[in-house]
């Protein structure tokens, strides 16, 4: 696959939607070499006094939490060319991970879902690059971001369905649905490339995007340094909850009654998507990228909100299990998704610093799976006896309360920095 030097031509809003539409096929089909065992439940299965499927999990987590970390210098480095073999040589490693799993005994085939997962932990990064710094980076990073909200149930549901088709080992089935998405990811990432730079416009108002150094990385932070932290916790709760619910779905669907029925994933997932999409796409009819900012804190706030008013009518057993699943998603994606989008793009431009949004990502992301990691351990290690809805449910109310009033803090701090430098 040759650069191309031929981009796509249109005006900008034609650019936008190509953009929007090929990044988020783009990272549906990256997801196809990621998720998909976790449709599998492993019964039975116990090593070293663990879940077989948590130590799966959590080897995969540890994955990406050492690319997140590492990300924030990879990635805030990364130059402009020769994106796309970064791209194939990435998920190459990650879907070779998957034939050595099912290859190699339990539970010494587990170190694969590391070596799955750290390649797959820095592809966030480059896919974004192509699209930050634009006028549409909103609807754009939008589309990408709830690509992985409508791939997580697409990918379970093609990875249920081959398991109940063609009968497959458990063990068989990440690299089965890798397989599944292996031409059309090479036929996304060519049209990936045809994606072109940011224009003039583009520039003067959402600021160029260029490499960043120690020092700049270093001086980013030091302006900002109670904010961000405030970003990191919120974005860590979030990354927790929304990590446990899109591993365990299935024991936690299990649980509840819904055996054996793959299309439940897309059947919860596809409205958030649908939604997510609208309420963060419309903020590219924002200009001002400060009020859309503040835009930004409101919507995680409802999120949170959301996320805990719906978990207290289940656990009433007022709502039911479909509806909680579809609710509390959305509101924890209302949370997670901006800070993948629009939050720290919107940061970049409103104070006019020259950098890129991959850094702040990659900060925020390696904290939010060092808490997801911790969580998972925690629970396992202290032999903590709660099923996983009975877990999730009791721990997104503090979730939401404490993430609510953090966010409240963050908003202000924004809004008063901002008055600051005026």
């Amino acid at each position: 696959m040759p650069t191309t030097t031929k981009y796509f031509r249109g005006n900008a809003l034609q650019t936008g939607l190509y953009a929007a539409v090929i990044v988020f096929l783009t990272y549906t089909m990256i997801f196809g070499f990621r998720k998909s065992y976790t449709v599998c439940t492993f019964d039975g299965l116990r090593y070293f006094g663990l879940n077989y499927k948590t130590i799966l999990v959590l080897s995969q987590m540890i994955g990406y939490l050492m690319a997140k970390f590492y990300g924030i210098k990879f990635i805030s480095e990364l130059k402009r060319l020769g994106r796309y073999k970064i791209i194939l040589l990435l998920v190459g490693i990650a879907w070779a991970a998957w034939f050595f799993f099912a290859i190699v005994p339990a539970p010494y085939n587990a170190v694969f879902l590391f070596i799955n997962g750290f390649p797959l932990g820095m592809l966030w990064g480059v896919v974004f690059s192509y699209i930050e710094g634009r006028r549409s980076t909103d609807f754009i990073g939008a589309a990408l971001a709830v690509s992985f909200i409508f791939s997580s149930g697409f990918v379970k549901s093609v990875g249920g369905w081959l398991l109940l088709q063609f009968h497959l080992s458990e063990f068989w089935v990440p690299f089965a649905t890798g397989l599944v998405f292996a031409l059309p990811l090479l036929v996304f990432i060519y049209f990936t490339e045809k994606i072109p730079p940011p224009d003039e416009a583009d520039i003067a108002l959402r600021m160029n995007r260029t490499p960043m150094s120690a020092a700049d990385r270093k001086n980013f932070v030091n302006n900002f340094l109670p904010g961000l932290i405030a970003c990191i916790i919120i974005y860590g709760f979030a990354t927790i909850f929304r990590d446990i619910r899109d591993n365990f779905s299935a024991d936690m669907w299990k649980e509840m009654g819904y055996l054996n029925q793959p299309a439940i994933f897309s059947k919860t997932e596809t409205p958030i998507t649908l939604i997510v999409l609208i309420l963060i796409g419309s903020m590219v009819l924002i200009k001002n990228s400060y009020k859309a900012l503040m835009l930004a804190h409101f919507f995680i706030a409802l999120g949170f909100i959301l996320a805990g008013i719906s978990t207290y009518f289940f656990t009433q057993k007022q709502l039911d299990p479909v509806w909680w699943m579809t609710a509390v998603g959305l509101g924890l994606y209302m949370v997670y998704i901006p800070f993948n989008s629009v939050f720290f793009e919107r940061l970049i431009a409103a104070f006019r610093f020259t950098g890129n949004v991959g850094f702040l990502i990659y900060l925020a992301d390696s904290f939010g799976y060092l808490g997801s990691v911790g969580v998972l351990l925690s629970k396992e290690i202290f032999k903590v006896k709660l099923n996983w809805v009975e877990f999730f449910s009791n721990s997104v109310i503090w979730l939401s309360v404490a993430g609510t009033l953090i966010t409240v803090f963050s908003g202000w701090y924004f809004s008063n920095k901002h008055r600051s430098v005026q």
